[in-house]
């Protein structure tokens, strides 16, 4: 049994840039079906700490970069779409944090960062008496200051959840093996083959979106792109589970000579209720050539310094590896903005960053008006789903890392 299916737009991956584009091209009318071969948010998505940035991080030098200045609007542009008044209604969406804070410690470097930062990040930054710390920093005998931001942190599975629930019926689980991108000529897609028990279905689009994140290295070798190329830059997260009553939503400013914060934590809930601290930034970065065992280490050596009144000696440990995937610049450097590249009928797109989401879902659809991609009644899309359903399960939501780790 061979089945011929049409649609307008297929995405491939089902991570928050292709959940975020099927809803903003649903709401222009477009036949659209997402497709991913795992489970939804498994891949940086849920490895995200989930902080909606307003650019601090990429200031701390006193120079506002493009990255920052492309950052700079989102916050409050992520807030509007929570109150559901934005692109996207994500009044499901959880926050976990409505600001997000940065404290310097004492020396001489800290201090220096976080005054230049906070000069260049002027009206969106304040220093806090101690008197509004908040609950996991109060009352404590602190050096340093603590600065309140205008970022904020959300529950990345509920986003997920959102993203996903009013498309159910156009999202469905093909595991790699079943799918083929079919290409008569490099960088075009003439459609897609995905095979069955029941036999195979060929799959047409006016557009196909490359959205899979790291996965798209395999599809642009599929159909024979090489420019623009995929580049990662792995990360070794810490995660622990602790009994301590407090979340903390904070990045800690070191006194090495780099620009990234020598600790981001952000806290995150379990399914029993207990909390996460989650540790990126620096410690990160650097740990990649770290054992599991000696990252650990650091990272408890490190938090007994930042957080000395904090009792370690009952947490559950783990760390993990990921890999941030974005396209391969020319200076080697990471990208300022959301990343789009359009050629024959595929849309090449990394958001980059999970903040700088909305920012892609503008850009890719400004794309498609210009190529002129319109609802085609002609390709009987309305047919799609069901079809598709016949073959295929819909894509579940993935776990957090840590819910395996730390149980």
């Amino acid at each position: 049994m061979t089945q011929e299916l049409h649609t307008d737009i297929v995405i491939l991956g089902g991570g928050i840039a292709g959940l975020w584009l099927l809803n903003r091209l649903r709401q222009q009318g477009l036949g659209a079906v997402l497709l991913e071969c795992d489970a939804l948010g498994g891949g940086q998505t849920l490895a995200s700490q989930g902080i909606i940035h307003g650019g601090l991080k990429y200031a701390l030098s006193g120079v506002l970069s493009p990255a920052s200045s492309a950052i700079a609007a989102m916050p409050e542009r992520w807030r509007k779409c929570l109150a559901g008044e934005g692109d996207i209604d994500l009044r499901q969406t959880q926050v976990l944090a409505p600001h997000y804070y940065m404290w310097s410690s004492g020396g001489y470097r800290s201090r220096l960062k976080t005054f230049l930062g906070s000069k260049a990040l002027r009206g969106r930054i304040d220093a806090l008496n101690a008197s509004s710390y908040p609950e996991f920093l109060r009352n404590k005998s602190l050096s340093g200051t603590l600065y309140k931001l205008t970022d904020f942190v959300v529950d990345t599975p509920s986003l997920v959840s959102n993203l996903s629930t009013p498309h159910a019926d156009r999202i469905f689980r093909v595991p790699k093996e079943q799918l083929s991108l079919i290409s008569a000529h490099k960088g075009r897609i003439d459609r897609l083959e995905l095979n069955t028990n029941e036999g195979t279905i060929l799959l047409s689009a006016q557009r196909y979106i490359l959205a899979a994140g790291e996965g798209n290295g395999d599809l642009l070798s599929q159909i024979g792109i090489e420019q623009p190329a995929m580049q990662v830059r792995p990360l070794h997260m810490l995660a622990l589970r602790n009994e301590h009553p407090h979340p903390a939503y904070v990045h800690c400013i070191g006194d090495s000579f780099g620009m990234t914060p020598r600790m981001t934590i952000t806290s995150h809930p379990c399914k029993d209720g207990a909390w996460v601290w989650y540790i990126g930034g620096e410690i990160a970065e650097t740990g990649v050539d770290r054992s599991a065992d000696q990252q650990i280490a650091e990272g408890h050596k490190q938090l007994r310094e930042v957080f000395p009144w904090v009792d370690y000696d009952r947490a559950q440990w783990a760390s993990f590896f990921i890999n941030r995937a974005e396209p391969k610049l020319a200076n080697l450097q990471r990208p300022d903005t959301a990343y789009l590249h359009a050629a024959e009928n595929v849309l090449l797109t990394w958001p980059t960053k999970l903040t700088l989401t909305p920012e892609l879902g503008d850009s890719v659809v400004k794309t498609l008006q210009q190529q002129a991609v319109t609802a085609n009644s002609a390709a009987n899309d309305s047919a799609t789903p069901a079809e598709l359903g016949k073959y295929f399960t819909s894509a579940n939501i993935a776990l957090p890392r840590w819910e395996d780790l730390l149980a």
